[in-house]
């Protein structure tokens, strides 16, 4: 295990010794407070408890005239290991111990006259003194109470209790303390660089193989078998690996694509262009027809130039749809108009089936540019029956418009994957020369802009049906308006 610090003060492994050490820090310091400010005086209140009891036992046994008061008293002074006098009001002594005191009797006796005068100024209420001399080395507690026997006669009594053993004891935990410091200290630094690493190595691993994801390699696997939060983000981090790999595979195809149709027109004008230079002459029909090829190239180029320019404006969110209400029927209509030219001189076969009542809402533009690449795909997967079936029909507060053909058909497994770009299929259902190989994909774009439903349905060798739905709108005869049939409707093209 490594137990070097990275300090960077932005890292979390850094951050999480930081937190470590602080933790351990404020545990030792909060021992320490505590010892220095309140094990003394928690120590010196259990001794003054215990003197209390003591002067209230001896209190009721002079109060009861016990004849075995004296030896009472000794046995109290040497279990408890206290300094017991008593004396009456005068000032005659009438106690004192016989054991040996451990510390002067000059420290007692000297201290009686304070404890004496306390006494008169409290009126009779308990009073005690704390008695400091040579540096703690005789630290005593000096307690004074008035005591009555039976006949009413008051004495003094005095009880002094060293303390010094407590002031030993405390020096001697604060010795060890010092000890337990430097051993939790030591602990959780080491903890700490422990936890750190730990915490930290899963985090690294996923950095490194983010950095190497970064340099192009998307193969790469997130592994951190570790805590849930970090396997989350792994399992994120392998879809978005997966995610940009596809994309990066999709926008080389694309470039592959489009930099072949871009040279295929090219070389053509370019070719052609020529042929009018060195081969034309004065013949003005070889000069029309390949004019013509130019010009039918130069379009190829600019609707490719078109779709890549609508591909991309979708892709970036500057797309703006200008919605409204609008005759998809009259739409669609125009569109096929276009393809007349196709009936007249390849037999081409455009079946429009539509209702009266086609009102739409949406952009009509973006509609009919869908429209359009859905017929032109249509043309291009016919069949040989040269059959294209158009309709529009209502289906509750919807219009539904098809665009059929007598096609090849697509098998189940690769119908999901039609709306990609350039996408080519196992049965025939390949992108032809003659198109960009994005019209489905900007279909795909502009329907979800829409929030339409849209779809594709197909059987192998029986044909293809491409569909989409848009918010059908009753028309107002009054204006000549289109307006929602009712309230849900309103909120559905919201």
């Amino acid at each position: 295990m490594s137990t070097k610090i990275d300090f960077d003060s932005k890292s979390i492994k850094f951050r999480l010794w930081m937190y470590f050490a602080a933790i351990g820090l404020s545990v030792v310091a909060l021992i320490w407070f505590l010892q220095l400010f309140f094990m003394n005086h928690y120590y010196e209140e259990m001794k003054e408890g215990e003197v209390v009891r003591v002067a209230s036992s001896i209190a009721r046994s002079y109060q009861q005239d016990d004849d075995d008061l004296t030896a009472y008293i000794q046995e109290l002074s040497v279990s408890n290991d206290f300094y017991v006098m008593m004396e009456s009001e005068n000032g005659v002594l009438l106690f004192s111990p016989e054991q040996e005191s451990r510390m002067p009797l000059s420290l007692y006796f000297d201290a009686t006259p304070k404890l004496r005068d306390k006494l008169i100024e409290s009126k009779g209420a308990p009073v005690s003194l704390r008695l400091n001399t040579g540096f703690d080395k005789y630290k005593t507690l000096a307690y004074g109470q008035k005591i009555q026997d039976s006949d009413g006669d008051l004495a003094n009594l005095y009880i002094f209790s060293p303390l010094y053993p407590v002031s030993s004891t405390v020096n001697i935990l604060r010795h060890q303390l010092f000890y337990v410091t430097l051993v939790t200290l030591v602990l959780t630094c080491v903890l700490a660089v422990y936890f750190a690493n730990r915490i930290s190595k899963p985090i690294k691993s996923m950095t490194a193989t983010a950095r190497e994801m970064g340099q192009g390699n998307y193969d790469v696997n997130f592994e951190a078998k570790s805590y849930s939060e970090i396997n989350n983000l792994a399992e994120t981090l392998n879809s978005a690996a997966y995610e940009l790999g596809m994309a990066d595979t999709r926008m080389k195809d694309l470039i592959a694509n489009v930099s072949h149709d871009l040279k295929t027109p090219l070389t053509m004008i370019r070719s052609y262009a020529e042929m009018i230079r060195d081969l034309s002459g004065e013949n003005p029909e070889k000069r029309n027809a390949h004019l013509q090829v130019i010009i039918d190239e130069t379009d190829r180029l600019n609707q490719l130039v078109g779709d890549m320019a609508t591909v991309s404006a979708m892709q970036t969110h500057k797309t703006v749809l200008e919605r409204s209400s609008f005759d998809l029927s009259a739409a669609a209509a125009t569109i096929l108009s276009s393809y007349d030219i196709l009936s007249e001189q390849e037999d081409y076969n455009f079946i429009f089936h539509a209702p009266k009542d086609c009102m739409a809402y949406g952009d009509e533009n973006r509609i009919k540019q869908v429209i359009a690449n859905l017929v032109n795909n249509a043309v291009k997967y016919c069949g040989e029956d040269k059959v294209i079936i158009v309709n529009i029909r209502r289906t509750g507060k919807k219009l539904r418009l098809e665009v059929s053909d007598h096609g090849p058909g697509i098998s189940q497994k690769e119908l999901p994957h039609v709306w990609d770009r350039y996408y080519k299929t196992s049965t025939n259902y390949a992108r032809p020369t003659e198109g960009t190989g994005l019209g489905l994909s900007i279909v795909k774009g502009i329907l979800t802009l829409h929030h339409a439903p849209f779809g594709v349905n197909s059987r192998l060798n029986k044909g293809t049906t491409f569909w989409f739905e848009l918010p059908y709108m009753k028309k107002e005869k009054e204006r000549g308006k289109g307006v929602a049939r009712d309230p849900e409707a309103i909120e559905e093209i919201k």
